[in-house]
């Protein structure tokens, strides 16, 4: 599982969400959080913090959000070498094998449909760090 210390970036585009999100990974130990209200946003907390002791370790993005949706962001994510194996967890509401498929090529470290359990949420971060440190 990923360290208490792990830097995480929320980002979705309704702030209820984002204050869910982060209050189970509080409840998780978890206290390094930033958060993002769109890809966009998202993207540039990421290169802000490209350096060395402030990089973002674990992503959990929304899929619909305006400017840039989450699958975006996972693939500029991908596409970038300084972020092409950071974990990155898509949550959503969207639940359609198509879409799934369409970011689990993407390379999404996990996929989280709304509305989920602490359980549920705490599993899907297992298996992404799973993934990714093999």
């Amino acid at each position: 599982m990923f360290p208490p210390e792990t830097r995480i970036l929320v980002i979705d585009d309704m702030p209820s969400i984002r204050d869910l999100v982060k209050n189970t990974l509080k409840a998780m130990g978890y206290k390094n959080l930033q958060e993002a209200e769109d890809g966009e946003a998202g993207l540039k907390i990421l290169i802000q913090n490209n350096t060395p002791g402030s990089q973002i370790q674990l992503v959990i993005s929304d899929w619909n959000m305006p400017k840039m949706k989450g699958l975006e962001l996972l693939k500029q994510v991908r596409a970038t070498a300084e972020f092409a194996n950071l974990p990155f967890v898509l949550l959503t509401s969207e639940s359609e094998r198509d879409q799934v498929t369409e970011a689990v090529l993407a390379g999404v470290s996990q996929y989280i449909v709304k509305p989920f359990s602490a359980k549920i949420f705490e599993d899907k971060l297992k298996a992404a760090y799973a993934k990714h440190n093999k």
